[in-house]
């Protein structure tokens, strides 16, 4: 019986997948953007402050889990 329930949901998801990634041809850009010229895309958002943000908080993450695995190497 288990193994029925196991196949039946792998069917499942496997024919999910299939109807999921069945979606329509994205929308056209704006025209503003590349219409008569060769424009990229978007207002250039930066991102480099959002990188930096991302290593700051892995680094700390990081060291809390180095702090807490030598605490518990000394007890």
């Amino acid at each position: 019986m288990k193994a029925l329930i196991k196949i039946l949901l792998f069917a499942l998801f496997a024919l999910n997948a299939s109807i999921l990634f069945s979606q329509g041809a994205p929308p056209p850009p704006p025209s503003g953007h590349g219409g008569d010229t060769n424009q990229p895309a978007g207002n250039g958002a930066p991102i480099g402050s959002g990188v930096g943000i991302l290593l700051v908080l892995g680094a700390a993450y990081g060291g809390k889990k180095v702090w807490d695995y030598r605490k518990t190497l000394e007890e």
